[in-house]
Parts: structure tokens; sequence; C-alpha cells
């Protein structure tokens, strides 16, 4: 994608980095004196800048720069970290080499990463520990997380995240949708407050609306709606007419990983935040659809934003608040479903292909270009968009009927590896 708008210069991103650099310098050296920490700031800020330069130099539009030179960076900024945890812990370097290294694998996300990372960072610090001359918390750190990200680079060579293009406008990514969150807690007022923003006319918990239109936008040539069992077609165009039914279905080895994230992150964000086991979808779930209606060129009013709600029944806490959208590229209708966050927006883009039995299939797993998950930040002043693709996620949503019962699964995976199926029994609302 080409790059737009102006953003930080060459000379402002070199400048950061030479910052970066001399405090890293200053860490790395902080042991051997006061004169040794003003040599090492300066090498640090020459070496950094150096690196910064020459990276930016070499970067194309929308791409982001080298790894070579984001493993550079990242050791830098982790030197004033351990020196930080060493002065305040007085640990040794196998504790500080363990910890960088869980740290650094962690942030990796894949699971054989966060496995590696602190077994390479003990590793690494047993073998300073084992050496005469005792290094500084800060060297530990940094050859921790350094060491990690190259032997990270050697064995996982297929990239999880990479970035699609920086500062675009929105027409340019069909698949991504542009709504965010503006402020740090999503929740399940989000549309009324998207309304007071984009205008329109709100309404809540709308009567006998669907996630979308018409099925008939989504035909293609591994879609076609006429083969779709009416009550799946009334399930999408009219999604309020039914109640749900979950049944969340967890793989054992991301419970742990799982439970820190929705405390520490889902929760307090108000968003994405899915049911552990079943007794606590026992509590009831309320599914509604918030709309958002303008008038269209015959002066009707139309639903421009359809926003899926979904909270628990007693406390309304949310779980998910979605933003469905559809659109056409060659000929193919697509899915995209936009999970605002504060100041970006994560995007669900899923091609439809038809299940045996009248059944429809929604994936990310895809051979077309568009299908996938993205990340985006969103420029609250010039509106433009700069996106990451995360390969690592894939889903599929299978819905069909079963045993005169209408039913879906829905399965998701993280780096190839399936960890969660959310288990759904759609049933009409009395009356």
């Amino acid at each position: 994608m080409k790059e737009r708008g102006a953003g930080p210069s060459r000379k402002q991103q070199v400048a950061t980095a030479g910052l970066i650099g001399a405090v890293a310098g200053a860490a790395l050296t902080a042991h051997r004196g006061v004169r040794a920490v003003g040599l090492g700031a300066a090498i640090g800020a020459a070496g950094l800048g150096a690196v910064e330069a020459v990276a930016r130099a070499r970067q194309r539009p929308g791409q982001i720069p080298e790894l070579w030179a984001r493993i550079v960076t990242s050791g830098a900024l982790t030197a004033p970290v351990g020196w930080a945890a060493g002065r305040l812990t007085g640990a040794g370097p196998l504790t500080v080499g363990t910890v960088s290294g869980a740290a650094a694998g962690a942030l990796g996300l894949r699971p054989q990463k966060v496995a590696l990372g602190p077994m390479l960072g003990a590793g690494v610090g047993l073998g300073f520990a084992l050496r005469r001359r005792p290094a500084s918390a800060a060297v530990v750190a940094t050859a921790s997380v350094v060491s990690f990200r190259v032997a990270s680079a050697l064995l996982f060579r297929d990239a999880q995240v990479s970035l699609l293009a920086e500062r675009v406008h929105a027409e340019d990514l069909p698949f991504v949708v542009p709504l965010e969150a503006r402020s740090r807690y999503v929740g399940t007022g989000y549309i009324r407050e998207l309304a007071d923003v984009l205008g329109g006319t709100y309404t809540a918990d709308a009567a006998d609306v669907g996630i979308v239109g018409s099925l008939d936008s989504l035909a293609g040539p591994e879609f076609d709606p006429s083969q779709v069992d009416p009550r799946v077609r009334e399930f999408y165009e009219h999604t309020t007419r039914f109640t749900l039914d979950i049944v969340p279905e967890w793989r054992l080895w991301v419970l742990p990983g799982y439970l820190l994230y929705r405390n520490l992150v889902a929760r307090p964000l108000g968003q994405a935040s899915v049911p552990m086991n079943q007794r606590e979808t026992q509590r009831g779930i309320r599914s509604r659809i918030d709309t958002i209606s303008a008038p269209d060129q015959d002066d009707r009013d139309v639903v421009a934003v359809r926003g899926w709600i979904r909270s628990f029944a007693d406390n309304d806490e949310p779980i998910y608040i979605g933003v469905y959208t559809t659109y056409r590229h060659e000929d193919r209708g697509y899915v995209s479903v936009g999970f605002p966050l504060p100041q970006a927006s994560f995007t669900a883009t899923l091609a439809p292909t038809t299940r045996p039995g009248g059944g429809l299939v929604l994936s990310s797993r895809s051979d077309l270009k568009h299908p996938g998950h993205y990340l985006t930040y969103i420029d609250a002043e010039t509106r433009e968009l700069t996106t990451a693709a995360v390969q690592g996620f894939a889903e599929r949503l299978d819905v069909y009927v079963e045993d005169d019962e209408l039913r879906a699964e829905h399965a998701f995976w993280v780096f190839g590896l399936p960890f969660m199926v959310l288990h759904y029994r759609m049933q009409r609302k009395t009356g």
C-alpha cells in the first residue's frame, strides 16, 4: 500500500532512536563509573541512531523496519529495565535472565515462544552466573532478550503479524471496519456513543433486524444464497428474533493465559470477554442489535450501522460488541466484523461458503486476499488507517440445522493451534 500522510520525519525517528540508545548505553555501563556512563551513552546514541537511519533508508512504503534493526532496538529498550530491576531487587543473573526471557516470550504470544522464552533466558543467565567476572543485570537482560529474538527468528520463520498499510484512507482497505472507541472503555453503550459522532438515528435494541441486511449480498462462486436453509437465512437477516445459548469449550493449555487476559484487559476494556465455562453462561446471555440509520438517495431511512451486542443478562456485563458489515469485491461478497478498541479496531473479514444440508460457513481461512484478521490504528484527526495483518489468528463459523434445531459452532485457532469452540443453540423468541 502506498504511504500517505506526513507522520514523523526521518530526523525525528533517528533522534528518538538516539535518545533510546543513549539511555541503553548508560544503563549497560552504569556499573563502571561516571566516565564510563558518559562514554556508553555517547556510543549508544550514535550506534542506535545509525541503525535507525540505515533501517529507515531501506524501508519501503507500507513496511516495518527490517528484523535486525528491530532486534537491536528491543535490546536497547531492555537495558534500562534490566538495570532498574537489578537495583531494586538485587536479583542474580539466573533470575534476571529467566524473567527477561519469559517477558520476551510472552510478548511473542505464540505458545512455543512463550515456552522458549524462560528456558533460553535461564540458559543465558546461567552462563553469566558461571563467569568469574560478574555481569550487571542490564547486560544479562539485554543478552537474554536479544538471544531470544535471534533464536525465535531462526526457529519460527512464518510471520504472525505484518504491517499491511501505513497512513492510508479507509477506501483503500475495504476489508477493515474503521470504527474505533473514543474512550478507554467500549461497553454496551458503544453504538449510542457512535451515533453522537456519526449522526443519524440511533435505535437501541432494534426490533426484527439482522446482523446482515440480506444473504444475497454475499453471493459468489463458493456461496449460493438460494441453497441456504430458510432458518439459517432467517437467523442472519432477523437475528433479533432468536435467543442464544452458548457453551464454551476451551483447550486447557490456553486457560491460564486467558484468565489473565480477561481480568487485566477484557473486563476493564468492556470488550471481548468470552465466558470461561458453561456455569457462567447460565447467568443468561442477552443478545441485541443497536442500529444507526441514515436517509438514502430516496430520503428513506436505511440501517447504516449494525452493532451486535452480547452481554450477561443479569448485569449487562459486555461479552462482545461487534459492528457487522458486508461488501462486495470482484463479484464476491464478504462479511467484516469490527470490534472497536480505544483509538483502534480489530476486524475479522470472513468469506462465505455453502455448507452441505443448507448451512453457511464463514471463515477467515482462505486463499483469497481479503479474508483474515486486521488490527488497525485510526488517526483521530486525519482518519487515516495504519493496519497490521494478524496471520496467527483464524476462525470459522458454521451455522446449520440439525435434528430440526438451529445450531452454530464457532472455532478459533491461534498460531495454527485450536484453542476454543463456542457451541450455539438458537431458538425463536416466544411471541
